[in-house]
């Protein structure tokens, strides 16, 4: 007969071991957990104004069938001109209602590249006129095409005159093939432009490809710079003299997002940048 082993009551309440394996597993779990989190905060630190920025964009696109165009946007603190720039893209913009909540310059779009040509441009040109908002135009220039027949297309379209504000080259886009070759684009359209007009035309980029392929070519143009989501700046005030602080922003008068920007002196400054009177052959100025 087998002998049968007793178990004390003692021995039959103690828990049977934990395997090691399962032990192991859970903290290997726990530690990916902890790592995912440290660095999901890592990025977030480092990336949430870029972050907050597109969470904004996806609401503004998802509530753009709601919007009135009486949204309104607070002026920036510590500057006294504001105003925006527009394009096709902002429909059909009523200019007086723009006017009364203290725009005082505006930059429309003429043209792009060799051929496009705004197709709102001339409403938006006369429309800011009557207004009472000081006006400029400017070209979205693609660095893979020639500058002359850029600059071409745009003396043709834009009938800048005396008391309009200097042309302006806006230069972002980033799909070029080199970059010697595009800023001998650049060069071209600018004296072309300056030639045509009179005046020396603005510089408008960011500041990220600004400061990668411009800054110390174009130094004698004056520079209109968008930096965002940040308190001021990154260049030094004396190297710029409009900024571009915003591209969400809400003006009564526009029906969703605009670009919102700051003059850095004051309206008589900006004024003092107009296209000036041109003198006519027998002397006289040109009204």
């Amino acid at each position: 007969m087998p002998r049968v082993r007793r178990v004390s009551a003692a021995a039959a309440r103690r828990p049977a071991p934990r395997r090691a394996g399962r032990s192991g597993w859970r903290r290997t779990v726990l530690a990916t957990l902890l790592l995912i989190l440290l660095g999901a905060g890592l990025f977030y630190g480092h990336y949430r104004r870029q972050l907050h920025r597109y969470v904004r964009r996806a609401w503004a696109t998802l509530s753009a069938d709601y919007l009135t165009g009486r949204e309104k946007t607070p002026l920036l603190d510590g500057y006294s001109v504001h105003g925006i720039d527009v394009s096709s893209y902002q429909g059909s913009i009523d200019w007086p209602e723009v006017a009364r909540h203290r725009v005082r310059f505006a930059f429309i779009k003429a043209t792009e590249g060799v051929s496009l040509r705004d197709r709102r441009f001339a409403r938006n040109w006369r429309g800011a006129r009557k207004a009472g908002i000081c006006r400029g135009a400017y070209h979205f220039f693609q660095p893979n095409y020639d500058g002359a027949q850029q600059a071409n297309l745009f003396t043709r379209t834009a009938d800048l005159g005396p008391g309009d504000l200097p042309p302006v080259l806006d230069v972002e886009a980033p799909e070029f093939h080199d970059v010697a070759v595009m800023r001998q684009h650049i060069g071209t359209w600018l004296r072309l432009v300056e030639r045509h007009y009179g005046v020396r035309p603005i510089l408008y980029s960011n500041y990220s490809f600004y400061r990668r392929y411009l800054a110390g070519h174009f130094d004698d143009y004056p520079l209109w710079l968008a930096h965002y989501e940040v308190e001021k700046p990154a260049l030094a005030r004396e190297k710029w003299i409009i900024w571009q602080h915003s591209d969400e922003a809400y003006i009564p008068g526009i029906r969703g997002a605009v670009d919102f920007n700051v003059y850095q002196g004051s309206y008589a400054n900006l004024l003092a940048l107009r296209i000036p009177p041109r003198k006519a052959a027998s002397g006289t100025s040109r009204q």
